[in-house]
């Protein structure tokens, strides 16, 4: 379980998603440069917590999600870079 590995347990509705990697190339083939990537809106749910009273989480580990642009706050485990995040900043699961 991924969850168990990070040693972090997300509270209430919160969510730690591992942010996919940004967009290297664009269609038609040109690099873009680290100055000018966008900060990537999709990634996979690694660990959910247990929801609120009345409301449990509908994402689950290994979902992958869609969410806002300026959603969530990074924070780095062991080295590797994740949001946390509340379910609500969640826009879709793909």
């Amino acid at each position: 379980m991924m969850a168990d590995k990070l040693n972090v347990t997300p509270l209430h509705d919160r969510v730690i998603v591992k942010p996919a990697p940004a967009e290297e190339k664009t269609s038609s083939g040109l690099i873009i440069p680290d100055t000018a990537k966008e900060k990537p809106q999709r990634g996979t749910v690694v660990a959910a917590g247990p929801g609120k009273k009345d409301e449990p989480v509908t994402v689950k580990e290994g979902d992958t999600v869609l969410y806002g642009k300026y959603a969530g706050t990074e924070i780095q485990i062991d080295g590797n870079d994740y949001l946390i995040m509340r379910e609500s900043d969640i826009l879709a699961i793909v």
